[in-house]
């Protein structure tokens, strides 16, 4: 459970690896200081910030963000450091210097590795403070404790930095301001004075660990990891985050910083990553795969790929913005011109109007223009995070998937498809949720007119076919006895798509049909369920029978709910809700349609699962920026025999792990 401190309160830390994520609702520059037990720092070479943005231990933003996330390994701090602590500053803005008082409350979230929440602390009461120390983590007889403490200085960050033992605060703060300013300016669009509500998209970086999986579903309304900072007047945040105010407006003809929340600046070098190339006249950097923060090259590609979507996300509402902005002000203006009998009709009209309409255009080419600038960027950087995917985040066609070895390690993500936006269709984003799943997932068979395909026993195969290359996946990307596979399928009509899950050994039991085969494999999963549950909370999982299969399960249900009872589906109910958090995991391939005679019976089940489509569907809402993405689902090219050699593979690992 999560602990919610209050300012002074402390609490005990079980992990050394950690991630500190700010929300503070307006762009804030974050750093740490690294003290010894009085809290004193030895000088500025202690004090991790933009512009030194790592040292043993921690690594901190390279820029001024809504949202942070800072790494902290406590293991590999430095000996004599038994303090650190985590500061914010506000930038100063266009009317003079910021304070806490005059916008959203910081909330301050530490996770574990694994992202566990760990501790949670909302920074009230602050005033007239432009730098505040928010969280300290400290050495205290040999165990790290967390303390909230909301510490702020109406002077500043060198009034920060002083009061720590720094006599040379001034000249470092200076030098962090030197860091974080922004680039020095290309030369811009034509553009109309700014107008609230056309606003474009600020990005910088900043490291991510481990989170909970997000949900894509619209019935479950999608949490995203970090915020949008799509318009001037509109900026989300994660959830659980203080309520956003208003970025600070940027002043006409200005540059706009399009550094992404989790993303170094073009040219910043980050180890052990090679770095971009740095940008040379008015280029971007070369895009580099991998460069992201990360303990790992995988979850340095998840935290990559995780900013594609974002920075898509928010280009994206950018140019809708300015497109609706563009379509109200030409409203505006032909109300303005038949308000004036004077100059309603008549040539005079004509000219007003015709002005109207060619304001209108002239403001969407330009916001069509900064998309197709950012596309292109984005699609650059695709071509190269692509081949360089692991196999768990690759789609079939990669060449990876031929030089396939079976991992001796489970992933942390999977990849179920690829998602996109109308206005950049081409551009493909890697769809990626934490592993193990913590929502079962629903293939929709149904309706029958979906996606051009009105035979809805085409339909239905293919949703099956969908649902076996997710479960190969899934088989593949776990080590040997790490993962296991049960297919019910009451009336044998997914026989033709399990045939290679069969023939390759991956299915080790055949396919449960008819009523009898629906009620044996509930009961026996639902007996697994209890005796793990009650062996974990016991702590004694040693105590488990041996004839019980530890490795996460997989359940693949086809045509649900044929063949299913009011008990079985209640089981099923029961799977759905307990399964997830002791292995055990659900895949329904069904038309819900067809579960219209059990009336509201179901509806808790169909909410609680996270809902795919075999064909292309713009079905996965987006709150926060008010997007519709298209999913397409992770389908086999036709004709491929790589999921049969990739299953061949795991099953003769298997063998020799048994």
């Amino acid at each position: 459970m999560t602990a919610e401190l209050v300012r002074g309160q402390n609490h005990p830390l079980s992990q050394i690896r950690l991630t500190v994520r700010i929300s503070a609702g307006v762009p804030v520059l974050a750093g740490a200081t690294l003290g010894d037990e009085n809290g004193t720092v030895p000088g500025s070479q202690w004090v991790v910030h933009p512009g030194a943005p790592a040292l043993p231990g921690v690594e901190v933003p390279r820029q001024t963000a809504a949202e942070h996330r800072l790494a902290v390994d406590l293991g590999a701090l430095p000996e004599g450091v038994h303090r650190v602590g985590v500061f914010l500053a506000l930038p100063d803005g266009p009317a003079g210097p910021l304070r806490f008082g005059a916008v959203a409350a910081p909330h301050t979230t530490v996770y574990g590795p694994d992202g566990t929440e760990l501790v949670s602390y909302t920074l009230t009461g602050l005033d007239t403070e432009a730098a505040v120390v928010a969280l300290e983590l400290y050495r205290r007889q040999g165990a790290w404790k967390v303390r909230a403490m909301g510490q702020g200085y109406a002077a500043g960050l060198p009034a920060l930095l002083a009061d720590q033992g720094l006599p040379e605060s001034a000249d470092l703060v200076a030098a962090i301001q030197r860091t974080t300013a922004p680039p020095a300016p290309v030369p811009p669009l034509p553009a109309p004075t700014p107008t609230p509500g056309q606003g474009t998209p600020t990005r910088s970086y900043a490291p991510q660990l481990p989170e909970p999986a997000p949900s894509y579903d619209a019935q479950s309304p999608y949490q995203a990891h970090s915020s949008y900072e799509a318009q001037d007047q509109y900026v989300a945040q994660a959830p659980g985050a203080a309520p956003a105010g208003p970025e600070a407006p940027r002043a006409p003809g200005t540059p706009v910083d399009y550094t992404h929340l989790r993303r170094r600046p073009p040219g910043t070098p980050q180890p052990p990553v090679s770095p971009a190339s740095a940008a040379t006249d008015d280029r971007p950097a070369q895009p580099v795969a991998g460069d992201a923060v990360g303990w790992s090259m995988e979850e340095r590609l998840y935290n990559q790929v995780w900013g594609m979507f974002e920075d898509l996300a928010r280009t994206t509402a950018a140019y809708r913005s300015a497109v609706e902005f563009a379509d109200s002000r030409l409203e505006k203006e032909l109300d303005q011109v038949l308000a004036d009998p004077g100059s309603r009709l008549g040539a005079a009209g004509d000219t007003a109007r015709a002005a109207a309409h060619a304001r209108r255009t002239q403001l969407i080419d330009q916001a069509r223009a900064v998309l197709d600038r950012d596309l292109a960027q984005l699609s650059a950087e695709s071509d190269v995070v692509e081949p360089a995917l692991p196999p768990a985040y690759a789609r079939w066609d990669n060449p990876v998937w031929h030089g396939y070895t079976v991992p001796d390690e489970p992933p942390m993500a999977l990849r179920l498809g690829d998602l996109h936006l109308p206005e950049s269709a081409p551009l493909r984003i890697p769809m990626l949720v934490r592993l193990p799943l913590e929502r079962g997932l629903w293939l929709d068979s149904g309706p029958a007119n979906v996606g051009g395909f009105p035979d809805s026993v085409q339909l239905r195969h293919l949703a099956m076919e969908a649902a076996v290359a997710l479960a190969a996946r899934l088989l593949a990307v776990h080590p040997p006895g790490g993962f296991a596979l049960q297919v019910i399928d009451p009336a044998g009509a997914g026989a033709a798509a399990l045939g290679v899950l069969t023939r390759t050994g991956a299915l080790a039991v055949p396919p449960a049909t008819g009523a009898a085969g629906v009620t044996e494999v509930l009961e026996r999963l639902t007996h697994r369920v209890d005796l793990v549950q009650m062996a974990v909370r016991g702590g004694t999982p040693e105590s488990l029978p041996p004839d019980i299969d530890t490795a996460q399960q997989l359940l693949i249900v086809n045509d649900f709910p044929h063949g299913f009872d009011e008990r079985a589906v209640t089981r099923l109910r029961y799977l759905a809700d307990e399964g997830p958090a002791v292995g055990v995991h659900l895949l329904l391939v069904a038309d819900r349609g067809d579960a219209a005679a059990y009336g509201p019976l179901l509806d808790p089940l169909w909410r609680s699962l996270m809902r795919l489509t075999p064909v292309a569907d713009d079905h996965l809402a987006d709150p926060w920026v008010g997007h519709s993405w298209t999913y397409e689902p992770s389908l086999v090219p036709a004709g491929s025999q790589i999921v049969q050699h990739v299953l061949a593979e795991a099953a003769e690992a298997r063998g020799k792990y048994r």
